[in-house]
C-alpha cells in the first residue's frame, strides 16, 4: 500500500511507502529506536516500566500494523485493523497493572499514558505514516523530559500538596494537626498506611491545603516541608508525587 500524502515517505522514496523487505526493516528499526530513546528516558528517572517494557510495546504495535496492511493488501475488500486492535487492548492492560501496582493506588500515570502513547507511534510506524511517527515521537520526549520542570515549578507553588508523614507516635498526631493549624493551613484528609504497623511509627498520608497569603507568596512546598521536618516527633515527611 502506497501513502503519497506522508512528506517523509515520498522524500524517502518509493521503497519506503510500499510494503517489502527493506521498508518492513526500517519501520521496525525506527520502532526500536524511538522507544529506546522514550524507555531510556522512564528507566533514568525509576519509573515502572522502562527500556524493555517500551521496546516490546512499540515493537508489537509495529508487527501488528505490518500485518494488518499486509492481509488488508491482498483482501480485495480490505480487512479490519484486528492485530492493532488487539496491541491497542494489551496497551490499556499493561496501563492499568502500572496504574494499580501498588495496594490500588494511583501511581505511574506519566509512565503508563507514554506506554500507550509509544504503542501508537508503533502503529503509525508500522502503517508507514513516518511523518505522524515522527511528530508524536518528538512531542511524547518533549512532554516527559522537559514538561516536568514546568509542572514541578507549577506544583511547588500551589494551595494544595500531599505529605507521607511519619511521626514518633500516633499520640503526637494531634500536636502535629494543632501545628498545621497555627500555620493557617488546613488538613484535608489523613489516612493511616497500614504497611507500617508493626514499624514503631505512626504513618500517614497527609492532604494539606494553604491559606494563609504569606505563606502564599513566599513558601514553596519544600520550604514548608523542610519547617514541618524540624518538629522533634516528625520522624520523615516528603512531598508525594505521581
Amino acid at each position: 500500500m502506497i501513502y503519497p500524502s506522508d512528506p517523509i515517505g515520498t522524500l524517502l522514496g518509493q521503497w519506503a511507502v510500499e510494503l517489502n523487505t527493506a521498508s518492513i526493516l526500517f519501520r521496525i528499526a525506527l520502532s526500536v529506536l524511538f522507544a529506546a530513546v522514550i524507555g531510556w528516558e522512564r528507566s533514568s528517572k525509576r519509573h515502572s516500566a522502562g527500556l524493555r517494557t517500551f521496546l516490546l510495546m512499540s515493537l508489537a504495535s509495529t508487527a501488528a500494523m505490518l500485518l494488518d496492511v499486509f492481509l488488508a493488501g491482498r483482501s480485495s475488500g480490505g480487512l479490519p485493523l484486528l492485530s492493532a486492535a488487539s496491541v491497542i487492548a494489551g496497551a490499556v492492560i499493561s496501563v492499568n497493572s502500572v496504574l494499580f501496582s501498588s495496594r490500588s493506588q494511583i501511581k505511574g500515570l506519566t509512565t503508563s499514558v507514554g506506554l500507550w502513547v509509544c504503542g501508537m507511534i508503533g502503529l503509525a510506524l508500522g502503517a508507514g505514516c513516518y511523518t505522524l511517527a515522527l511528530i508524536a515521537f518528538l512531542a511524547l520526549l518533549t512532554g516527559l523530559a522537559l514538561f516536568p520542570a514546568l509542572e514541578a515549578f507549577l506544583n511547588n507553588r500551589s494551595n494544595h500538596f500531599e505529605v507521607h508523614l511519619e511521626l514518633t507516635s500516633s499520640a503526637r498526631l494531634q500536636d502535629f494537626v494543632t501545628t498545621i493549624r497555627k500555620l493557617n493551613m488546613t488538613i484535608d484528609d489523613i489516612e493511616l498506611n497500614p504497611a507500617y504497623a508493626n514499624s514503631g511509627l505512626a504513618v500517614y498520608t497527609v492532604a494539606i491545603s494553604v491559606h494563609s497569603k504569606e505563606l502564599k507568596q513566599y513558601k514553596t512546598h519544600s520550604e514548608i516541608i523542610e519547617a514541618l521536618s524540624a518538629l522533634d516527633y516528625v520522624y520523615h515527611i516528603e512531598e508525594m508525587r505521581q
